[in-house]
């Protein structure tokens, strides 16, 4: 038989002194499940009835129109679990009675609700539910948030590792140089197409089959990679590579808000950009030298295999991480063992068609770039800071190989410049996220969106600083220190843009932050994907200084931005149709989308 639940309205409806049927205090719980029936009325869909432990009960109707008059909600339990809890009085339980079924089955919550018209009884979990992924070990929460960490980094690193053997590459296939340049923009357009069609797919099927899925395949493209015999195969493989690379990262987001409360979700996701970033700056400090010993191949060989063994690890050690899972499990077995159809996970509840999450991760994140100023200047601002990442794949080998005649390993040891000036950054933001929680508990924890940008208002100031010193200390008779302590700036300041970047917006969008995100995302990638096709041409032509200066005085305006959102943020706000309803209640936090687009 089904629980009955009052079903007029989606509200809690919930009579505290109501009789409810109890276990430990003398009175029985109504028992529902697979059992033979002893007499009572079959209900209308079939179900079977339920069965009382003691003759002086009320029989099943009454306790049915009881439950139908007087909750909204209840609990449910069965086998083991519920004899766990015949030494606890329930009957003061806020949750509302509590109904046994003849299965194993963890204490649920249920509430009814309507939904498009029907009837559904929507089941949660009780508090403290070993199952739901917020309830798990700091231990565990731990080593998932190292293992997606070790995956985003390896992924960065395959990202520009591969530009360090370029010039060997096409000298080795007989083709040009900018040609071989294609390989960093196939990879890039991958990270930025791919996630408008592909996230939604992402979303039916499951974190874990996503990640073990994408990153095995990301490691086999390495076989085709090292092996490939002409230009053409190169590009597919580098194609394939970013598709799959950012189907593997662009979830890792979503995941911290599977394990993590809304307000501790912090400091993971500063982890995730921090390995994002040094992934994409470090690789060429190791791949010059493999590449001037071992030759081209080997980058791609050496990498390949080093991922195996995080592969290994992630197949047999990473959990299905959305509590969703779970609960769709449960509410299958319910409907199963009841017959009750009207059994339903939120998840499956709430979740869209097909067609309205490829609207959401595509047509509207491109919708919502054009239109919301906050989305098209922070999505301005972190493309150029990208933009500088990978223009620089080109400048380091000028300003150090080409200037000083340093040879190409040597030439990718001023890089550790760069993952220097990250973790200081990486480190600062501690700062950031102390301020933001001052902030957020004398509002009595209600989101100010503007309290994110602290950090970026003096720490993206790094960013022309650094360029504007680097610009004018490229000249090969000065020492080689000034333009590599200048590089630190520029990454502390890159840092900084990602993460205001990605925590305001968050805030300022709440439900509708992933369509904002996304959007960011497509214009910072294409911009990272044209950057190496004129990187050279533009710092020989123009000149290295003049360059580094144009790009300084660019980077100098575009630090205004987090400023003028401090000041004007609310206003611009209030006059959007998708940012004005949000209220940075708990509700809002809940809701917030964190998934991510690539950094890779």
């Amino acid at each position: 038989m089904k629980p009955t639940h009052e079903t007029d309205s989606i509200e809690e409806n919930f009579d505290s002194n109501a009789t409810t049927p109890r276990i430990g205090s003398g009175s029985s719980t109504p028992r529902i499940g697979s059992g033979a029936n002893t007499g009572t009325n079959t209900p209308k869909n079939g179900g079977p009835t339920p069965k009382h432990a003691g003759s002086d009960l009320p029989d099943a109707n009454q306790v049915e129109n009881s439950m139908q008059n007087n909750f909204s909600r209840g609990r449910i339990a069965g086998g083991t679990f519920f004899q766990e809890l015949q030494d606890i009085d329930s009957a003061a339980d806020e949750f509302g009675p509590l109904m046994e079924i003849d299965m194993d089955l963890p204490l649920t919550l249920t509430e009814n609700v309507q939904h498009k018209g029907k009837e559904y009884i929507k089941i949660k979990f009780y508090p403290g539910d070993k199952e739901n992924p917020y309830n798990w070990s700091t231990g565990r929460k731990m080593f998932i948030t190292a293992l997606l960490c070790m995956m985003t980094l390896f992924i960065g690193l395959a990202t520009t590792a591969y530009s360090s053997g370029i010039d060997r590459m096409c000298e080795d296939l007989g083709v040009s140089t900018e040609l071989g340049q294609l390989g960093l923009f196939c990879f890039n357009m991958a990270c930025a197409l791919a996630p408008l069609f592909l996230a939604p797919f992402c979303e039916l099927i499951g974190r874990r089959v996503v990640y073990v899925g994408a990153y095995a395949c990301f490691v086999i493209i390495f076989i085709g990679l090292a092996l490939g015999k002409n230009i053409a195969t190169i590009l597919v493989m580098r194609t394939l590579s970013g598709l799959f690379g950012c189907v593997g990262t662009i979830l890792v987001g979503g995941t911290f808000s599977d394990i993590y409360e809304s307000d501790k979700r912090a400091i993971p996701m500063a982890c995730f950009s921090y390995v994002a970033i040094l992934g994409t700056v470090g690789a060429p400090i190791y791949a010059g030298f493999i590449d001037e010993t071992i030759g081209w191949r080997w980058i791609e060989g050496i990498q390949g295999i080093s991922n195996v063994p995080l592969l290994i690890i992630i197949a047999l050690c990473l959990r299905e991480t959305r509590g969703g899972v779970a609960l769709h499990k449960r509410a299958k077995k319910l409907r199963e063992a009841t017959g009750d159809d009207r059994y339903i996970a939120g998840m499956d509840l709430e979740k869209g068609t097909l067609k309205e999450m490829l609207y959401n991760s595509s047509v509207k994140a491109v919708k919502m770039l054009a239109t919301e100023p906050v989305v098209f200047a922070f999505g301005l601002w972190i493309a150029f800071a990208w933009f500088v990442t990978f223009l620089f794949l080109s400048v380091i080998p000028i300003t150090f190989q080409t200037k000083r005649g340093w040879s190409e390993g040597v030439g990718g040891l001023p890089y550790i410049s760069l993952c220097i000036g990250v973790t200081i950054g990486f480190a600062a933001n501690f700062l950031q996220i102390r301020k933001y929680n001052q902030i957020m508990e004398s509002r009595h924890r209600v989101i100010l969106p503007e309290s994110r940008l602290y950090g970026a208002m003096w720490g993206s100031a790094a960013l022309p600083i650094g360029l504007f010193i680097y610009s004018f200390t490229q000249y090969g008779y000065l020492p080689w220190i000034a333009p590599t302590i200048a590089l630190a700036p520029i990454a502390i300041g890159i840092f900084f843009i990602f993460e205001s970047t990605y925590s305001f917006t968050s805030d300022c969008y709440g439900e509708n932050s992933s369509s904002a995100i996304a959007g960011q995302g497509l214009m910072r990638n294409a911009l990272g994907a044209v950057a190496p096709l004129f990187a050279t041409q533009f710092f020989k032509n123009l000149g290295s200084q003049y360059a580094g200066l144009l790009l300084a005085c660019f980077g100098t305006l575009l630090t205004f931005i987090p400023f003028v959102m401090f000041k004007y943020g609310h206003l611009l706000r209030a006059r959007s149709k998708l940012a004005k309803d949000m209220k940075g209640d708990e509700e809002q936090k809940e809701k917030t989308g964190l998934y991510t687009a690539p950094f890779v």
